[in-house]
């Protein structure tokens, strides 16, 4: 029975220590903020990819990047456990977590001028951890172009 009890103790804290790692692990900015366009390998598992070749190609709006940016920063701001990790202008890359490990997914966004005064939109939502995600990046993907779409 004392036994028992030490190994639960033990897988106790190891999960304990995985879900410090996971939350404190840090994010360098340089090895996550990338050019979706110059994305040539992904998983499909763990990831979504919007650009030329991709799981979707670029999405076009009518509405000039600057105004698309704006948008865009409002949807991120209003995404629950978002944060700005890198960028500036029409190239930036966020980290969400998730609710309750707090596993780190990144989404690097490139906005570019297309030649009808429009924007074209280039994406790629990963996660940092695992070789699954359950379809979380795609959801956010789609729910943020929902928001920039309305």
């Amino acid at each position: 029975m004392k036994r028992m009890f030490y190994v639960l103790i033990a897988l106790a804290l190891l999960v304990l220590g995985f879900a410090l790692y996971v939350r404190a692990a840090p994010s360098d900015a340089p090895d996550w903020h990338v050019d979706p366009q110059t994305v040539t390998a992904h998983s499909k598992l763990n990831s979504w990819l919007i650009a030329p070749g991709g799981d979707m190609e670029p999405v076009l709006f009518d509405l000039p990047p600057d105004q698309i940016a704006a948008k865009l920063e409002a949807v991120a701001a209003a995404t629950p456990r978002t944060a700005l990790l890198a960028g500036e202008g029409f190239h930036k890359t966020w980290v969400t977590r998730s609710a309750l490990w707090g596993f780190p997914d990144y989404t690097s966004v490139w906005l570019a001028p297309t030649e009808a005064g429009g924007t074209s939109l280039s994406l790629y939502a990963r996660s940092r951890f695992g070789k699954g995600d359950m379809g979380v990046n795609r959801q956010l993907v789609d729910a943020w172009l929902s928001e920039l779409s309305r």
